[in-house]
Order: C-alpha cells, then structure tokens, then sequence
C-alpha cells in the first residue's frame, strides 16, 4: 500500500494559490484514475484506488500547511506505513514553473509543510516537487506562494496536471522516469519562430541590371544595304 500526499491550505479562498499545487495534483490523480470519491479522514480528505492491484491512498492534509504533518502521521500509524511508503507532491520555489522534480529525503528548504512533515515521520519519504517559480525576494514569498495562479500561468498549470493525472500509475508502480516522460510530453511546446528569408535572389535583381543578349554585329554588306532600304 502506498500513500501519496498533497500539500495545499483548505477552504475556498485558499483553492486557487500557488501554496496549493500539491492539492491540484492529487485532484487530477483521482479524477484520472478513477479513485473513489474523498471523504474525511485522518485530518482530512482521503481517496482511495487500485494501481496495478495495489490500493493506493490520496491524501489531502485539511490541518493548513504548518501542521500538515499530524494528518500524515496519523494516516500512516493506521495503515502500519513507512516513511518510504509515502509520496509528497509540493510547490517548489527553487524550480522553475511547469518543471518537475523527483526527490527522496533532504530538508526540508523552509517550506512549512515538509518541514512539519519531518517532525512527524523523519524525511526519508519521497517527494514530487512541483516548480512555481521565485518572485525575486525573499520578502515577498509568502505573499508571492498565497496569490492565486494568474490567467498567464494556465497555459502551463492546466498540461502539467492533465500529464501528472496520465502518468501518475507509472510513479504509483516505481516506475519514476516514466511518469517524468509523460508528464514531459503534455508539456506544451513553444511557438516556432518563422525563420528569415535568406534567399538573396530577389535582392540582386533589384541591383543588378537585367542582362539582355547582345545583338550580333553586321557585316559590310549587311550596313552598305541598310543605307539603301
């Protein structure tokens, strides 16, 4: 069995900020793997499915971020689970946004949940660290992480979810580089600039003379007649 965690703030003012991609992620996962409606549990909402015949659990923390640690702990002392049972999707300041990251124990770099999460159940779980980008000061990050995604960030948000929700039974079956590949490939492309006319013809013949050919030159005979005609 394993448990995958989303980290976010509950309530409707918080739905939509960048502090609650981990909560996003796991919406997405249940929505395309058929996961079982949420309900509350453990200090919060808890779905569950089946992954390659293993039930797998969502978890989403409803204790605000800086406790997110006693929901986990709980689920895990219910089920008899390990640290390394469990898998934690997060915002990232450190990456870019769009970007994905796999990682498995470290610190915890600040972030309020990650750092209740280690004094609850150590840090040898695995994470999914999900970029959000940096606002450029460290003044303005808990502003920055609490502001709603604006219209500019779906263009990334909306196909890095929709390709986290595909690829997720390849993270839930150990299989991390693969679930990276799918997320990688709904990733969308950037637009092709139109590469410039290097055909130089039109230039030249507006500088160059139209070369017509050279009339052949008349013998004596042909000018004594052309006098008389």
């Amino acid at each position: 069995m394993q448990l995958f965690v989303g980290l976010g703030n509950p309530g409707a003012k918080y739905a939509n900020t960048r502090h609650n991609i981990g909560f996003m992620a796991l919406d997405a996962i249940a929505d395309h793997g058929g996961f079982g409606p949420w309900r509350t549990k453990f200090q919060g909402q808890l779905s569950e499915g089946v992954i390659g015949g293993e039930k797998t659990l969502l978890l989403k923390p409803e204790t605000f971020m800086n406790l997110s640690g006693q929901s986990v702990g709980e689920a895990m002392r219910f089920y008899k689970l390990d640290p390394t049972d469990v898998t934690v999707f997060h915002d990232e300041l450190d990456i870019a946004p769009s970007k994905v990251k796999l990682k498995t124990g470290g610190g915890h770099a600040g972030h309020n949940g990650l750092r209740s999460l280690h004094a609850h159940i150590g840090e040898a779980y695995h994470r999914v660290r999900l970029g959000i980008g940096h606002p450029g000061d460290k003044r303005l990050v808990s502003h920055f992480v609490l502001q709603d995604f604006s219209k500019a960030d779906q263009a990334w948000l909306a196909p890095l979810l929709d390709g986290i929700g595909r690829g997720f039974d390849h993270l839930a079956q150990g299989r991390g580089d693969r679930f990276m590949n799918a997320v990688a490939l709904n990733r969308p492309k950037p637009e092709k600039k139109p590469r410039p006319n290097t055909d130089t013809a039109p230039l030249r013949e507006a500088i160059e003379p139209e070369k017509t050919e050279a009339e052949p030159e008349k013998s004596p005979l042909q000018r004594l007649m052309d006098r008389f005609s």
